[in-house]
């Protein structure tokens, strides 16, 4: 966090926001951390609450080249949370942080009570719907993405994420880095995020997934410029 503050002051930065997620909501020392973090970079780190969370994520407008008439399902997969939002006609009609995410599921931290409270989430939500389409972000969604060698910004198709899976899980975490070239910090996740946005799509009746390579960062940056120009219209 001192590098990052080095980094701001060299570029002459007079804005900033720093957000931590999942890992910080639970720690029990958060407050502390937050605390040393002040004190030692003069940064304002907030934690911030899932709700929130979400709400920074989908300011990074990633549904504003998609038709707006229609129903999409915001789906964020993290390491410790997942993030869904609903959006009908253009509108956010309901929207939960779950913890539930990749390093959850592979520390054997994932609950099945968790997996059927956004199971029961997306059927309540969803079942009035039809036409629904996912909007994906994250790491290793874009990751998958790519996989697929879809073009120009085509969305996924559920079979397409579904072969992917099987033909990832197929190979051990050692061939998936050293055979497919997947990173490390990214070969062991991937498959559990797999899991994850196979069930969302299958609850909630979600046959294509769009991807548009956006993430939490880029809410970040948006939520800044939001806030600058409501600075400067009140000026």
């Amino acid at each position: 966090m001192q590098a990052f503050k080095g980094l701001m002051d060299v570029y002459k930065v007079t804005e900033c926001m720093a957000c931590a997620t999942s890992a910080m909501r639970e720690a029990k020392n958060g407050a502390e951390v937050v605390k040393q973090i002040k004190e030692k970079a003069n940064i304002d780190l907030r934690i911030v609450q899932g709700q929130v969370e979400a709400r920074i994520i989908y300011a990074s407008h990633a549904e504003q080249n998609i038709d707006r008439t229609k129903n999409y399902l915001y789906i964020d997969v993290g390491g410790g949370s997942t993030e869904l939002s609903l959006f009908a006609s253009g509108q956010l009609v309901a929207s939960k942080s779950f913890n539930l995410g990749t390093i959850r599921i592979l520390d054997n931290q994932d609950t099945e009570e968790t997996w059927n409270n956004m199971r029961d989430f997306l059927r309540e939500h969803t079942r009035h719907l039809k036409g629904i389409s996912g909007i994906g972000t994250g790491g290793n969604i874009n990751k998958l993405y790519r996989l697929s060698e879809e073009k120009n910004s085509a969305p996924m198709a559920f079979t397409k994420l579904k072969s992917l899976y099987d033909y990832l899980d197929s190979f051990s975490l050692k061939d998936r880095i050293n055979v497919l070239g997947l990173n490390q910090d990214r070969a062991d996740v991937i498959i559990p995020a797999c899991e994850i946005y196979l069930s969302v799509m299958r609850w909630a009746g979600i046959k294509n997934i769009y991807v548009p390579s956006v993430g939490m960062v880029d809410g970040i940056i948006q939520t800044l410029i939001d806030e600058h120009l409501i600075k400067k219209t009140l000026k």
